[in-house]
């Protein structure tokens, strides 16, 4: 295994008393705050809705991502969950796909009922930022070592040595969590590129929600994980189902603008 990278970073920082820091949480925490950061600051370029009202919409988002998030990992592992019904209030479980669509859900709930902004608008002012707070998240999960990919002695795999590691110890897998960085960086330029120059407004959301669905349908043919319906992973599924509802939405009313 000359040819692989070493990881032996011990996925917790620090412990205080009995709480443990982790670079996964802080990961996801510096993800949350960076996107809050890129809707205020493009807000005020854009005008899409109020102070107050953004500060509103990134709680919900905040809210419904977190509960969303755990449901779909239940789901996933109900036969676990089941038999440690504990586990489901527990820190553990987080999923991109849980928490970007719970986020939309509420976010889209609440100007439906407030209707005090456009959440279309909203969606188109959120996507770039959005690719970059799910890298950063990536690099928690890089250094935590979930989200790996299956076992490899290609040149590009990493072995996970430290004792805590959430990955298999000392065998090759695919850095999967590392492509995904790769990825999302590259999905930011495309947006960025794209900003403004697409209409409707929500196109340029619904050209995210096609590439990440595009991306999580392909990258789990090589994801360790467990079949959750029609031998597909949850995530993988949910790729598919974004991808068939975008697809069509891209096709007929996506255009440039003038």
């Amino acid at each position: 295994m000359h040819n692989v990278f070493y990881i032996n970073v011990d996925p917790v920082i620090f412990h205080l008393g009995p709480v443990s820091i982790g670079w996964y949480g802080l990961m996801v925490a510096l993800a949350v705050v960076f996107l809050v950061a890129w809707l205020y600051r493009n807000n005020n370029r854009e005008h899409v809705l109020s102070n107050d009202s953004l500060i509103t919409a990134a709680l919900i988002g905040i809210v419904s991502g977190l509960i969303f998030t755990k449901l779909l990992h239940v789901i996933d592992l109900w036969d676990y969950y089941i038999q440690h019904p504990g586990d489901i209030f527990s820190g553990n479980g987080l999923t991109i796909w849980g928490a970007v669509l719970g986020a939309t859900l509420g976010i889209w709930a609440y100007s439906r009922i407030t209707k005090q902004f456009s959440f279309a608008r909203f969606g188109d002012m959120i996507a770039p930022g959005t690719m970059v707070a799910q890298a950063i998240g990536r690099v928690g999960c890089t250094l935590n070592g979930c989200c790996y990919g299956i076992e490899s002695d290609s040149a590009c795999a990493i072995v996970y040595n430290n004792p805590h590691s959430n990955a298999p110890l000392g065998i090759p897998v695919l850095p999967t969590q590392v492509f995904e960085i790769a990825f999302d960086l590259c999905v930011f330029v495309v947006l960025m590129l794209l900003r403004g120059k697409l209409k409707p407004s929500g196109a340029l959301f619904t050209v995210y929600f096609f590439l990440y669905g595009l991306w999580r349908f392909c990258i789990e043919f090589i994801r360790d994980g467990t079949p959750f319906l029609l031998g597909m992973h949850q995530a993988q599924l949910i790729g598919l189902i974004l991808m068939l509802i975008t697809l069509p939405i891209i096709i007929i009313k996506v255009r440039w603008k003038n």
